[in-house]
C-alpha cells in the first residue's frame, strides 16, 4: 500500500512543481555584464568596455537546481514574414492609406486593409500606424454588421486627439513610399564579419594581418556557407565589389530561412604587406554589427576579448573555437552592454558535437543579435531621425496635390465604404490601377531579393514546443471553463453541467454535475485533493469546494450525477455574491483564496500538508465528504471599486508580506494581505481599458507581475517589502511590449508567453517580448492553462495539414499569404448544421519541462519520421536535404517568374510552373552538403 501512495506522491509532486515552474523565469542564462580590459604584450591597458558575456555556464554562487530551466529551442525572433505587414498583407491588394497630424503637430500615416487571416476564412482588419517613433501594428476583429471607422481604429491605437484629422490618399504611388518606411525596420539580408585569430594573437592588427587561414578555418567556412565568385555575382553582395575584384575574388554566402547572408572573411579580403593596419579589411569587418572571431588554440590559450578590436560599430562578437580532438565547436558570445537580450541562450556547456546543429544555432544567434542591436539607443535614435525626416517629407510632398490625391468626404468615413453608383466605375478603375502598381512593386522587391518572405525552405523538420495535439475531435457543447485532472479534462458547459473528458476517442464524456450547477470558474488541485468552483451568478454566486477523491469514487462506482442540491454541504457560505476569485500559485504549504464580492475581498486559507492530503485519499473513511470545515476566513479588505482582474503574489518570507494585485478603473494596485493597504502599481494611460490578466511570475525567486491590458503587456518587478511598504519604484528590469491583436487570455510558460485572441495564438519570449510565431486558430477559446494548455477551435482535425511553422513552400505565391500557419479549413457550415467544437492540448512539459542538459537532436539529418499526432500547429513535411547554390538562386528567379505570370492571370502557365517548382523543392535547402 505504501508503494502506491509513494507513486501518487511523486506524480502529484511532479505535476505541482511543473505547474508552479511555469511562472518562474531567469535572465541569467542570457549572460552577465562584465568590464573587459585588454592589454598589450607588456601589460599596458589598451582599451576597456562593458559587455554581456554568454558562455553557457550558470552562476556557481546561486543555489540553482539543475533541470529547473530548459534551454530554449532555436527560434528566429521577430521573423520578417510575421512582422513586415505592409509587404505581406497590403502591397498589391485593395487597401486604404490616410495622412493626418496628431495633437503634437507630428504627421502620421495610417494604412488599413480588410484581410483574410492566411486564407483561413477569418476576416479581420489590419492597421499600421506610421510615426517617427516607429510603426504600431494592430489587428481588429471584423463584423459584417458593424463597419469600422478610421477614428475607432486610431482610438484602438490610443490616438484620440488631432491637429488635422486623417484624410485618405488616393494616389497609388503612396505604396512605394510606405514600403520605404517599412524597410527602415532593417534589412531582410545580413552581412557578418569573420575574423581569423591565430593562437596567442592579442591585438586587432595581428588578427587582420593574417594573410591566410588554416585547415580548421576552411572547415568552419565550409560549414557556414558556399564559396562564391564575386565577379558577376547577382545575389546579395553585402557591400562587396562584384565587378572589379577590389574586395577580393571569393566570399562565403548562404541562404538561411529566406535571409541571404554574406560573410566578410578577413583572409578573403585584400591583403596589403605595406599597410600593417589592413584598412581595406577593417573597412568591411569594422562596419559589421556582428562579427565571428574564429580563434585557434585550446582553452588554456589567452582568450579573445572584444576590447581588443578598435570598432565603434561592432556590437556583438561570437567567439568560435574548434577542438580537433573530439571534433566539436565551442561558442561564446560578447554583446555590448546596451544590446537587449536575444536568444537562443547557450546550452551548458556551450559545446556542439553535431556540426549542423551548431550551424543552425550560430546563424539564428547572429541574425537575432543584429536585430536586437538595432534597438539600442544609438541605432534607434538614428532610425527615428530617418523616419521623422521621411514622414515629414512625404507629408509635404502630398500637401500641394491635396485636392487631387485625397477625398475629404471620407476623412472619418467607414473603412472600405460602398461608393455611389455614379462613381462606382471610376472607383473600380482607380482600385485596379492601385492594385497594379502595388503588385508591380511587390514583384520588383522579390526579384531584387529584398522581399521579407521565405522563398526557400531550410529542410528543418522538428517538433515545435507549442505544437498541439488533438484531445477531442468533436464536442457538442459550449465550454465555459475547465481544468486538467491528470491526463483528463474537467469542463463546465453552458447547458449540460460539468463533464469529465478522457484522453481517448473511444471513451464518452462522463457527467459529474448536472446543469443545475452552473460553474463559471474552477481550479482542480490534485496535490490538495481539492476542486474549487465558482458557481451561479449575481447574488446567488458562491464558492464550492469538493474532495477529488469523493468525486472520483462517485464516477468509478457510477453513482447518480450530482446536482446543485447535493452540493449544499460544499458551499463556502461567506462567499455569497462572489463574482471572481483567485488562488496562490505556490499552494503546496498553504492554500490561499481571495474571493471578490463586489468591492470587498475575502481572504480564505486552508492549511494541510501534501502527506495529510494523500492520507485522506488513502483512508477516506473517517473523513467527511466535504472539506468545508478545513477552510478558515482570515479577514475582509475593502477596495474603492469592484476588481476585474486579480492575482495573488507570494511574499519572500511568507510572513505578513503576501500581496494581492487587483485591476479596476484605470489602474493596477497592490494590496497588502495583512494590512489591507493599497499601493499604486501601474496607471493605464488610455481612454478605454480592457483588462486581460495579471500573472505573478518569479524572476530568480523574486516576485514580479505581468500586467496585460488592451494589447499591452507590462512587466513590473515587485521588490520585497520594506517594513510594510512594497518597493514599487521603476526598476531597470521592467519592460513592456505590444501584442498584434488584443488578447482574451494570457499564458506564461517560460521561456514563452502566449496570447490567445479570438482567432490566433501569438507566441513571444518572456525575456524580451520578441515574436517567434503566430498561429491562426478560427473561433479560438482558451479552456484551461493551470497545468497543460487546452483550447477550443472550430478547426477540424486534419493530419494532412502539418505544414511548416516557419517556412514558406516554394510553390506558394509570394503575393499572397502562404498557408503555413494553420491547416486549410473546409467551407463554412451550411444552414442548419450544428457547429462542432474541437479541443486541442499543448502539453506544459513541452514548453517548460525539458532541462538545459537536454541534448539537441540535429534537425538537419535525413531520417524516417513516424507520422505525428494530428495537430493544429504542426511541423513541416520532411523535405530532402540536398541542394546546390545555383538551384537556390534559380528558385528565386523561378518564383519571381511564376509571380509575374500570376499577376498577368495566366493560370495555365502558373500551374505548369508550380509543378516544376514542386520538383525543384525536393532538391532545395538553404545549405547544401
Amino acid at each position: 500500500m505504501g508503494n502506491i501512495w509513494e507513486t501518487y506522491l511523486k506524480h502529484f509532486s511532479a505535476s505541482e512543481d511543473l505547474g508552479c515552474r511555469r511562472g518562474e523565469f531567469s535572465r541569467k542564462h542570457y549572460g552577465s555584464v562584465e568590464l573587459l580590459i585588454s592589454s598589450d604584450a607588456d601589460g599596458a591597458i589598451q582599451r576597456a568596455g562593458r559587455f554581456r558575456v554568454e558562455n553557457g555556464s550558470i552562476d556557481e554562487a546561486s543555489d540553482y537546481t539543475p533541470g529547473t530551466w530548459r534551454r530554449t529551442d532555436v527560434h528566429l525572433e521577430n521573423p520578417e514574414y510575421h512582422t513586415r505587414w505592409y509587404f505581406k498583407y497590403f502591397l498589391g491588394k485593395v487597401h486604404q492609406n490616410y495622412v493626418g497630424m496628431d495633437a503634437e503637430k507630428n504627421p502620421f500615416f495610417l494604412s488599413v486593409v480588410l484581410s483574410d487571416q492566411n486564407n483561413q476564412r477569418v476576416p479581420q482588419y489590419r492597421a499600421i500606424l506610421w510615426r517617427k517613433t516607429g510603426t504600431l501594428k494592430i489587428s481588429l476583429p471584423y463584423s459584417p454588421t458593424k463597419t469600422l471607422s478610421v477614428k475607432s481604429i486610431l482610438s484602438a491605437m490610443n490616438v484620440d486627439r488631432f491637429e488635422k484629422g486623417p484624410r485618405e490618399i488616393l494616389n497609388p504611388e503612396i505604396q512605394k513610399d510606405l514600403l520605404v518606411l517599412e524597410e527602415q525596420e532593417g534589412s531582410v539580408n545580413f552581412k557578418f564579419g569573420v575574423l581569423y585569430a591565430k593562437d596567442g594573437q592579442l591585438t586587432d592588427d595581428e588578427m587582420f594581418s593574417n594573410e591566410s587561414g588554416s585547415e580548421n578555418l576552411d572547415k568552419f567556412l565550409n560549414l557556414l556557407g558556399d564559396t562564391i565568385c564575386l565577379q558577376g555575382w547577382a545575389g546579395y553582395r553585402g557591400g562587396l565589389d562584384t565587378k572589379n575584384d577590389t574586395t577580393g575574388i571569393n566570399s562565403i554566402y548562404t541562404v538561411y530561412q529566406g535571409h541571404e547572408l554574406m560573410f566578410h572573411v578577413s583572409t578573403m579580403l585584400p591583403y596589403s604587406k605595406e599597410n600593417k593596419q589592413q584598412v581595406e579589411r577593417k573597412r568591411h569587418i569594422g562596419n559589421d554589427i556582428v562579427t565571428i572571431v574564429f580563434q585557434e588554440g585550446d582553452d588554456t590559450s589567452p582568450s579573445f576579448k572584444p576590447s581588443m578590436i578598435r570598432s565603434h560599430f561592432t556590437h556583438i562578437f561570437a567567439l568560435v573555437r574548434y577542438n580537433s580532438q573530439n571534433d566539436s565547436y565551442r561558442l561564446k558570445i560578447f554583446s555590448e552592454e546596451s544590446v537587449p537580450l536575444f536568444g537562443p541562450p547557450l546550452p551548458s556547456p556551450p559545446v556542439f558535437t553535431d556540426h549542423q546543429e551548431f550551424r543552425d544555432f550560430l546563424l539564428v544567434k547572429l541574425i537575432n543579435g543584429e536585430k536586437a542591436t538595432l534597438e539600442t539607443p544609438t541605432f534607434a535614435q538614428k532610425r527615428q531621425r530617418t523616419l521623422d525626416m521621411l514622414i515629414r517629407s512625404l507629408n509635404q510632398d502630398l500637401m500641394p496635390d491635396m485636392p487631387k490625391n485625397m477625398l475629404n468626404r471620407r476623412s472619418f468615413s467607414d473603412v472600405l465604404p460602398e461608393s455611389p453608383k455614379s462613381a462606382r466605375k471610376k472607383e473600380e478603375a482607380r482600385q485596379a490601377e492601385f492594385v497594379r502598381v502595388g503588385q508591380a512593386l511587390k514583384l520588383k522587391t522579390i526579384v531584387r531579393g529584398d522581399a521579407p518572405t521565405s522563398l526557400v525552405t531550410t529542410g528543418l523538420c522538428r517538433k515545435e514546443p507549442w505544437e498541439s495535439q488533438s484531445f477531442c475531435s468533436s464536442f457538442p457543447y459550449d465550454i465555459v471553463c475547465g481544468d486538467s485532472w491528470g491526463q483528463s479534462l474537467l469542463v463546465a458547459t453552458d447547458s449540460a453541467g460539468v463533464m469529465l473528458l478522457e484522453d481517448s476517442p473511444t471513451l464518452p464524456p462522463v457527467q459529474v454535475f448536472d446543469k443545475t450547477l452552473t460553474v463559471k470558474q474552477m481550479h482542480l488541485l490534485e496535490p490538495q485533493d481539492l476542486l474549487i468552483a465558482r458557481a451561479d451568478k449575481g447574488k446567488d454566486a458562491r464558492l464550492y469546494v469538493y474532495r477529488l477523491s469523493t468525486l472520483k469514487r462517485g464516477i468509478e462506482e457510477r453513482q447518480l450525477v450530482r446536482t446543485k442540491y447535493d452540493s449544499r454541504e460544499n458551499k463556502l457560505e461567506k462567499t455569497k455574491g462572489c463574482h471572481l476569485y483567485s488562488i496562490n500559485t505556490h499552494h503546496g504549504v498553504e492554500l490561499r483564496i481571495v474571493a471578490a464580492i463586489r468591492n470587498k475581498l475575502l481572504l480564505i486559507t486552508r492549511k494541510q500538508s501534501r502527506l495529510d492530503c494523500l492520507s485522506s485519499i488513502a483512508t477516506v473513511t473517517g473523513t467527511t465528504d466535504s472539506p468545508v470545515e478545513e477552510f478558515q476566513y482570515i479577514r475582509e479588505i475593502c477596495l474603492c471599486d469592484s476588481p476585474v482582474v486579480m492575482a495573488l503574489v507570494d511574499g519572500p518570507t511568507g510572513e505578513n508580506d503576501h500581496m494581492i494585485c487587483v485591476a479596476y478603473r484605470h489602474q493596477f494596485d497592490l494590496i497588502n494581505e495583512s494590512t489591507g493597504d493599497a499601493y499604486r502599481l501601474h496607471h493605464v494611460d488610455s481612454n478605454r481599458v480592457n483588462f486581460v490578466s495579471a500573472i505573478d511570475v518569479y524572476e530568480d525567486g523574486e516576485a514580479g507581475l505581468l500586467l496585460c491590458y488592451n494589447n499591452i503587456c507590462v512587466y513590473k518587478k515587485v521588490c520585497p517589502f520594506n517594513g510594510a511598504t512594497p518597493m514599487i519604484q521603476p526598476n531597470t528590469s521592467d519592460f513592456h511590449f505590444s501584442w498584434n491583436q488584443m488578447p482574451n487570455a494570457i499564458v506564461c510558460a517560460f521561456p514563452y508567453i502566449l496570447a490567445f485572441t479570438t482567432d490566433s495564438i501569438e507566441i513571444r519570449l518572456v525575456v524580451n517580448g520578441n515574436l517567434v510565431y503566430t498561429a491562426v486558430v478560427p473561433e479560438l477559446q482558451l479552456t484551461a492553462s493551470r497545468s497543460d494548455i487546452y483550447f477550443i477551435s472550430s478547426a477540424p482535425i486534419n493530419s494532412a495539414s502539418n505544414c511548416s511553422s516557419r517556412d514558406t513552400s516554394s510553390q506558394s505565391s509570394p503575393q499572397t499569404p502562404t498557408g503555413y500557419e494553420m491547416p486549410v479549413f473546409p467551407s463554412p457550415l451550411g444552414d442548419g448544421e450544428a457547429p462542432s467544437k474541437h479541443i486541442y492540448k499543448i502539453p506544459l512539459s513541452n514548453l517548460v519541462g525539458r532541462s538545459i542538459e537536454r541534448p539537441l537532436k540535429s534537425p538537419l539529418v535525413n531520417k524516417v519520421l513516424t507520422a505525428p499526432a494530428p495537430s493544429v500547429i504542426g511541423p513541416t513535411p520532411m523535405i530532402a536535404s540536398t541542394t546546390s547554390l545555383s538551384l537556390s538562386r534559380m528558385e528565386i528567379k523561378e518564383i519571381a517568374s511564376r509571380t509575374r505570370k500570376e499577376l498577368l492571370g495566366d493560370e495555365t502557365e502558373k500551374n505548369e510552373q508550380e509543378n516544376q517548382g514542386g520538383r525543384t523543392e525536393e532538391n532545395s535547402r538553404d545549405k547544401h552538403h
